[in-house]
């Protein structure tokens, strides 16, 4: 009996070390980001089950950096250059959210008293911030829709490519690998989603519901979410025609993260952030 239990303890501590093991096991993926006309820069993502690190080069050289906690739901940016982070919760967001709209319908019942040129003028200006004044029953802004087109290689990489189109333009340019191409699944990526429902909160009805870019984020879903099938290794995105910004994935591989590497930096300053403080003044 005591041979017997002796093998017991020790399956369960094998089973146990191997669970903490792939807890801590993540996914380092490394993009080039080349904007149009610029020199290319390198940006890191580190991903564990519910947590997410996106590291983006800056213009002089230092890094700004987004790290998501799925479990605590905190947004945390941190600016290398100024050694200063900030922090937004799932409260925070919700606030915000409330906030901006109450502001979109105190501007629908605003616009109801203006002509139409006093109108049209007023959903030009939300046009250009990124979204258009529309009332709750309005129709939402149109998706992109992803058709595919063929094969190309990026990298190392066959993958097939994909033409996203919004309102009959083209605004992007995708080529896809399954995710069994890097010995992963959609759950690797899980996280992913999260961090963009976090930022979705913040978005108020009628706007559009575009998130960060893949290079902040790299927002990995379903096809049936995402209208295309897999990872994208290159994203090309254009505006009006012309090329605004290509990513390109150069690198993917299994690594395990020290928890430093979803705190803050010792010595970092913590400064109070400017959307939990808008979300604040509207509790």
């Amino acid at each position: 009996m005591r041979s017997i239990g002796r093998g017991v303890l020790c399956a369960a501590a094998v089973v146990s070390f191997a669970a903490r093991v792939w807890a801590a096991d993540g996914v380092l993926i490394v993009q080039k980001v080349t904007p149009a006309g610029g020199a290319p820069k390198t940006n890191q993502i580190q991903i564990e089950q519910h947590r997410m690190r996106a590291e983006i080069a800056g213009p002089n050289g230092a890094s700004q950096s987004m790290v998501f906690d799925g479990v605590r739901e905190v947004m945390m940016t941190i600016d290398d250059d100024k050694k200063v982070y900030s922090e937004i919760t799932k409260a925070d967001v919700e606030a915000l959210s409330e906030q901006m709209s109450a502001a979109m319908g105190q501007m629908q019942s605003a616009m109801k008293n203006m002509t139409p040129e006093q109108r049209a003028q007023i959903e030009k200006m939300m046009g250009k911030a990124g979204g258009a004044a529309r009332g709750r029953g309005a129709a939402e802004p149109a998706k992109t829709q992803y058709h595919k087109v063929g094969t190309d290689t990026v990298g190392k990489w066959t993958c097939d490519k994909y033409e996203g189109t919004r309102d009959g333009q083209k605004v992007q340019e995708l080529c896809t690998v399954d995710p069994k191409v890097f010995g992963f699944t959609l759950n690797d990526f899980a996280v992913s989603k999260d961090m963009a429902a976090f930022f979705e909160k913040m978005i108020p009805p009628g706007m559009s519901t575009k998130i960060p870019s893949a290079a902040e984020l790299f927002h990995i879903g379903t096809p049936e979410e995402q209208g295309f099938s897999g990872v994208p290794v290159r994203t090309i995105t254009y505006s009006g025609g012309q090329v605004v910004s290509t990513h390109e994935i150069t690198d993917v591989k299994r690594q395990t993260f020290p928890d430093s590497t979803f705190k803050a930096p010792a010595g970092y300053t913590k400064q109070d952030s400017p959307f939990a403080a808008m979300g604040r003044r509207g509790r």
